[in-house]
């Protein structure tokens, strides 16, 4: 697995993903290469062989408690695979290191495999967004994360793993 952080070169290949993974409601490539540009996100991407499979972004001002996941997305034959987990975990680095003590999200209530990878990871829900996803009527799952909790359940694996 090579992540690393994701350049303007990068935006043709991110859109893809971006309209593969999102039919209906994708970012627009402005929106796109504003947060690769941006100074307060962080993107990264994960290649194989060179071409581009996923992309992940959070949105964490440095000093600022909280954070935002931004956008996790892979091509359907690179997903399931622990790759999201992977992203999403240095997605969660990225935010600590810029001083964040949460992080939120919000999914598409019609994606459970998302659902789960971010429970399992820690989040929880702590809300709803009625017929968020447009135009398809979804809602969102608002989900938050506290990184110190986070950072203990990995502490807690690792012992665990070590023993």
């Amino acid at each position: 697995m090579t992540l690393r952080d994701a350049t303007p070169a990068d935006l043709d290949a991110i859109m893809a993903i971006e309209t593969r993974s999102f039919p209906t409601d994708a970012w627009s490539r402005e929106a796109m290469a504003a947060e690769l540009a941006g100074p307060y996100g962080r993107y990264l991407v994960d290649e194989v062989d060179g071409t581009v499979i996923g992309y992940g972004g959070v949105r964490a001002l440095r000093g600022s408690a909280d954070a935002d996941i931004q956008t996790i997305a892979f091509d359907a034959p690179h997903r399931g695979a622990g790759r999201g987990r992977a992203l999403l975990r240095a997605l969660l680095d990225a935010a600590r290191q810029r001083g964040a003590r949460e992080v939120f999200l919000e999914v598409r209530a019609d994606n459970p495999s998302a659902e789960g990878l971010y429970v399992s990871e820690g989040f929880v829900e702590i809300g709803r967004r009625p017929r968020y996803y447009q135009p398809d009527d979804v809602d969102a799952i608002v989900m938050r994360l506290a990184l110190s909790e986070a950072a203990r359940a990995d502490t807690g694996a690792a012992e665990e793993a070590s023993a």
